[in-house]
């Protein structure tokens, strides 16, 4: 459970005190620190796709493949924006490659980036929708949380207030759903050990 709470919330909590530092607007005098933070950010923002995963890793194969390709076409997507209006918009405001250059970097950004999360959103619906079934009407605040923030990240990135909340909603959301997703107390045996505990008959796998 501690792993899982950890790849699940620490992406966007992470991606949250990230944006406390991303500049408002991208200028001549922030062009060096913008550039740069989007190339720290390049291997993180693709970690929100844990998130979902890791809430329904343990569900049919189907809803896991399914969950894994929409968090890979996030991630696919997402990181185009990351490259282009982040670093090369970043890269082309130092060069004074003037500001249609950079318009353009931002636009094919954004363009690119709303394959991904929309993506994400039908990740974050499937996933939450895999624990509802599971564990009931205990799901439900967890999974209004994820929902809700999946959607105000349609159109925010992590530039505080809205985006920073948005990363940190998706902390709290899926650990509200890892939550009441695996009980207390429940564990998952492997089928040998399973059988040997049953004297040698073989026995349903327990789920959580």
């Amino acid at each position: 459970m501690t792993i899982d709470l950890l790849l699940a919330a620490g992406p966007p909590l992470l991606l949250a005190g990230l944006g406390l530092a991303h500049p408002m607007d991208l200028t001549v005098d922030s062009a060096g620190w913008w550039q740069n933070l989007h190339t720290i950010l390049l291997p993180i923002f693709p970690l929100l796709a844990l998130g979902p995963w890791v809430v329904v890793r343990n569900a049919h194969r189907a809803v896991r493949w399914a969950i894994g390709l929409l968090g890979f076409a996030y991630a696919v997507f997402y990181t185009a924006l990351d490259v282009l209006a982040g670093i090369g918009a970043g890269a082309l405001k130092q060069a004074a490659a003037g500001d249609t250059w950079t318009s353009v970097m931002f636009t094919q950004g954004n363009d690119l980036s709303t394959y991904g999360v929309w993506a994400y959103l039908a990740a974050t619906i499937l996933a939450s929708a895999v624990v509802l079934r599971r564990t009931g009407l205990s799901a439900i605040p967890g999974a209004a949380i994820v929902v809700a923030a999946a959607v105000s990240f349609l159109g925010s990135h992590i530039y505080w207030p809205t985006g920073g909340l948005t990363m940190i909603a998706f902390a709290a959301g899926w650990t509200a759903l890892l939550v009441v997703g695996v009980p207390p107390g429940r564990t998952r045996l492997p089928a040998a050990a399973n059988s040997a505990a049953d004297g040698g008959e073989s026995s349903p796998a327990v789920r959580s």
